[in-house]
């Protein structure tokens, strides 16, 4: 079984990679190749945009279900070709609602690639390894992203529409190699976490009702909007407007702390993983809040400040290496929580409403952070430490919610924990 796994998990990275470099083939460019390269304007670049948000928006609520009633593997492979499809028609799109149309067929089946990738993970670890599982494909994902930015930089080019073109079809072809990789995993079915759920006999067996009276799930979510609001829905709008109105950053500065953060989350990624391992995940998440807070004062330091430019500037570029550090500490954290929290039989109910979570909080915090980042500096930057502060909050509560071994999958390999004994559980349960 644990040959079958480790076989089953190298295919699932290396094809969860090889897509991830496929996207950074794109996603940078996709404002411009709208709005200039096709000629289509900023508008109609800003409703391709909204449509790739709203189709996973569309999709992933019922996702999770097919997952668990199907299993990973087809709705992968499904998601991937319908992925590759939006891709090649994006490439070769020269109207708005070609555009919008294939920008949606593509935004639907990335986002259903999420949930069931981190489905296939589940079913192919156990709680001792989800950990180091999901970091591993944190960590490809971003270097797969990186690597895919940098060469289709070198590739593109705004007066040759053909180079765009080029660009998407590398990326469908890389959705494609996803759905072979996956049609050649044979994938084990590893058991959850016992007792995920509360011992609860009025409690339905099954469906959103049973996830949304689960209170730690639901704790967890709201954890996840914060997180995914006050960090990544902000690196590309608010954060940026707020670097460029306030701080003076220019736009190869901009480019030089996004790198600085993909830098820090593959250099950081499995040193911190030993750390992150030893300890609650709880604790962790709480952490990662105050590093946040932190950070964000390092941005309140570059715009409102009175330093000179370059401290402004290694301020503002700090402040995106804090957040890698973050990163890095938040995937071996928080979607094994995810996983280990789901009842048999409900992975993939669960991972789609963390992945609905997410891109709920994708798309409000841009809308919110924008205009606030461009325009109000002081409250954009009070705002987002407190944002920050209360994901520590939120976390420490969390804990009391999770039993021993969900907060801490270490104390597996401790006897008397593993083997439930009483005495055991309510001490790691007060040390939470």
């Amino acid at each position: 079984m644990t040959r079958a796994m480790g076989a089953a998990m190298r295919r699932i990275q290396a094809g969860s990679a090889l897509s991830a470099f496929g996207i950074g083939f794109t996603v940078p460019f996709l404002y411009v190749y709208v709005a200039q390269v096709r000629d289509l304007g900023a508008s109609a670049a800003g409703i391709v945009l909204a449509a790739f948000a709203m189709a996973a928006l569309i999709v992933l609520p019922v996702t999770g279900r097919v997952i668990d009633r199907r299993g990973p593997l087809p709705v992968l492979v499904g998601a991937a070709v319908v992925a590759s499809v939006g891709a090649v028609a994006l490439g070769l799109a020269n109207s708005e609602p070609t555009a919008i149309l294939a920008a949606s067929l593509l935004g639907a089946g990335t986002a259903v690639m999420q949930p069931a990738l981190a489905t296939m993970i589940v079913w192919s670890s156990t709680p001792a390894t989800r950990t180091r599982s999901f970091a591993t494909q944190f960590f490809l994902q971003n270097l797969g992203l990186g690597i895919g930015g940098l060469i289709g930089g070198q590739i593109v080019d705004e007066s040759r529409p053909g180079s765009f073109t080029l660009l998407f079809s590398i990326e469908s072809v890389m959705f494609l190699v996803l759905a072979a990789i996956a049609l050649t995993v044979r994938l084990p079915h590893a058991p959850s976490i016992q007792d995920a759920m509360p011992k609860d006999a009025s409690a339905p067996q099954g469906g959103m009702r049973a996830l949304l009276r689960h209170k730690a799930m639901v704790q967890l979510c709201v954890l996840g909007f914060v997180i995914f609001f006050a960090c990544y829905g902000q690196f590309e709008s608010g954060l940026s407007a707020y670097g460029v109105e306030a701080a003076g950053i220019s736009a190869s500065t901009l480019g030089i702390a996004l790198a600085a953060n993909t830098a820090m989350i593959v250099i950081a990624q499995f040193a911190v993983l030993k750390f992150v391992e030893r300890r609650k995940r709880s604790r962790v998440i709480a952490s990662v809040g105050l590093i946040w807070a932190f950070a964000w004062l390092l941005a309140g330091y570059a715009g409102v400040g009175h330093g000179s430019q370059e401290m402004a500037t290694a301020a503002f570029i700090s402040t995106y290496a804090l957040f890698g550090l973050g990163e890095a500490m938040l995937s071996p954290t928080v979607a094994p929580l995810v996983a280990d929290l789901a009842p048999g039989g409900m992975v993939g109910q669960y991972n789609s409403a963390f992945a609905l979570v997410k891109q709920l909080a994708l798309a409000v915090g841009p809308a919110v952070g924008g205009p606030m980042g461009a325009a109000l500096h002081m409250p954009y930057i009070v705002t987002f430490v407190l944002f920050s502060l209360g994901m520590t909050v939120l976390a420490v509560r969390l804990g009391r919610r999770l039993t021993p071994l969900q907060n801490q999958p270490s104390l597996a390999k401790s006897p008397v924990v593993a083997q439930g004994g009483p005495s055991a559980a309510k001490q790691a349960t007060a040390d939470a």
